[in-house]
């Protein structure tokens, strides 16, 4: 896959989004990131595999614990390529705001 294939294929699922979102606010096991889910540690693993994959996450070894923390890299990689849309939707909307402004500053013409 090319290199942003794999990052947002893992960002498609919505348990891998919350699970980024928790590691947003920092590390945390396995038993910490499932516990908000209806599902099981094994799924949660599986989840957490697909994002290590990714590259969107990483696990720190800390003798017998194995937390998880995001990868600013990685998701900085993806911040840059939305960046690139964003300026030209942000061109558009622009645009749209020109066109909005002259249609209110238009006289209004008589009423029926």
């Amino acid at each position: 896959m090319p290199p942003l294939d794999a990052p947002f294929a893992a960002l498609a699922d919505p348990t891998r989004r919350a699970i980024l979102a928790r590691l947003a606010q920092g590390e945390a096991n396995v038993q910490d990131l499932a516990r908000p889910f209806a599902i099981s540690q094994p799924a949660i693993s599986r989840h957490l595999k697909v994002l290590e994959d990714a590259g969107l996450i990483e696990t720190r070894i800390a003798g017998t614990a194995r937390p998880r923390r995001l990868k600013p890299d990685a998701m900085a990689q993806l911040w840059h390529w939305l960046g690139q849309y964003r300026a030209l939707w942000e061109d558009q909307f622009q645009r749209l705001d020109t066109l909005l402004d002259a249609l209110d500053d238009r006289p209004e013409g008589p009423k029926p």
